[in-house]
């Protein structure tokens, strides 16, 4: 749940990282947009008012040669003049911009020229900028409030547009997930488009593919090799049955049992892969049904029952099969004392060994992969059995290791609406008598 919870979270932070980079894309671009406007703005401004001066000049001119005369706005050597402008060295016309403000003045562009030889008045036109400066300011106030609006309306499109991907990327994060639970069937399907996304879903559907057809023909092979067993070994028991007794006869004959349980198991393994067991459920009391489990197994192990027996609703016959395997494996990998706790719902098997291997309690059991060396021998189907029963049941098998050492394995089995008034202790048939 919590792997499920960090997904999500990852996917909505990247979510908003998306949004983020919109947002601040947005941004960049309406200050890099607002500058240059700007920028291009006031330079045709300047240039206007530089075309507007020498035009001015040259008709104050013209009037002032023929009749000596100023127009308006000309002037002889004004004493706001810019100093490059007092002297222009020649008898053509020169302009200059004048940062200054005096008074209602703004900056200006000054256009300047010589009304004959050196030594000559210099006749001046003077043209205020500050009315066109002030609609600059106006265009700079308009561009930044509309560079806000589209900020504020591309975050939310942005938003939308991040959640449609991360709704795809949740998509095919879900059916990871549930391939990596075992459902081999999980497929994303066509995801829209063909980015990266779509080809990431296809991936994931192809590794699904491969994945299942390894399995399958994993669980064939275990299935055949089952079947193509079971009956030699049945033959070798029964030519075991024959020889004289004696030590020789009964080394073989244990050898013989301990193979003909391996086949027995991978048969079962494969009903179990195949889906074909279908539990038979009564209700029974869940203390009874644990002691007869135990007791079966013949070894020394101790069972503890507390408060009243719960009544549960389960195979037997299978809850019993999870239970020896249980306490097999402790007594197996693990170190006397083994004992076994009944408490409600809940069976604790707890041996004081070396406890269970890391990889173990992190991939899961796996067949034929007994973990740490330390944990003893044998082919490592016990614990698969018993996970793979435990799931038929409907009942929760977690694997763990006791803070004090040893390994701790928890059986939780469902609930009942109710509770019924049954004996203590339950006769239970033989195993092998019960459907499967």
């Amino acid at each position: 749940m919590r792997g499920v919870t960090g997904r999500r979270a990852a996917l909505a932070s990247l979510r908003w990282k998306i949004a983020a980079l919109a947002a601040v894309t947005a941004c960049l671009v309406a200050v890099a947009v607002g500058v240059l406007v700007h920028l291009w703005t006031a330079r045709d401004i300047r240039s206007r008012a530089e075309a507007e001066a020498l035009n001015s000049l040259y008709a104050a001119m013209d009037v002032h040669r023929r009749t000596g005369a100023l127009t308006d706005g000309a002037e002889l050597d004004p004493s706001g003049l810019p100093a490059a402008l007092r002297d222009p060295g020649d008898s053509a016309r020169h302009t200059a911009y004048d940062g200054r403000v005096r008074g209602n003045v703004g900056p200006s562009v000054w256009a300047a020229q010589r009304t004959g030889g050196p030594g000559s008045p210099v006749l001046a036109i003077q043209v205020n900028m500050g009315p066109r400066l002030h609609d600059l300011r106006e265009l700079d106030v308009t561009m930044a409030v509309a560079s806000l609006v589209a900020v504020a309306a591309a975050v939310p499109v942005a938003v939308y547009g991040a959640g449609l991907l991360a709704r795809r990327l949740r998509r095919v994060s879900r059916t990871a997930a549930r391939i990596s639970a075992g459902d081999l069937d999980a497929r994303t399907g066509p995801a829209g488009g063909r980015d990266e996304v779509a080809e990431i879903a296809a991936t994931v559907d192809l590794m699904a593919d491969s994945l299942g057809r390894r399995l399958r023909a994993e669980r064939r092979f275990t299935a055949d090799v089952a079947h193509e067993l079971r009956t030699p070994v049945g033959g070798l028991l029964a030519a075991a049955d024959l020889l004289p007794p004696g030590e020789t006869e009964d080394l073989l004959r244990a050898r013989v049992r301990d193979l003909r349980a391996l086949v027995e198991d991978l048969l079962e393994i494969s009903r179990l892969d195949a889906g074909a067991e279908q539990p038979v459920r009564v209700r029974v009391p869940l203390g009874a049904v644990v002691r007869e489990a135990v007791a079966r197994t013949g070894l020394d192990t101790e069972v503890t029952v507390a408060g009243n027996p719960r009544t549960v609703e389960t195979d037997p016959r299978r809850l019993e099969r999870v239970v020896g395997n249980l306490v097999v494996n402790a007594h197996r990998h693990g170190a006397a004392p083994v004992r076994v706790v009944v408490e409600d719902r809940t069976v604790v098997v707890r041996d004081h060994g070396p406890g269970f291997p890391a990889d173990l309690l992190r991939e899961g059991p796996r067949r034929f992969h007994t973990g740490a060396a330390e944990r003893g021998s044998g082919h490592g189907l016990g614990l698969t059995i018993a996970l793979g029963q435990a799931g038929l049941l409907g009942a929760e098998l977690r694997l763990d290791n006791a803070p004090e050492g040893g390994a701790l394995a928890t059986l939780s089995l469902p609930d009942l609406p109710d509770r019924l008034d049954l004996p203590d202790r339950l006769d239970l048939p033989d195993r092998l008598d019960l459907p499967e």
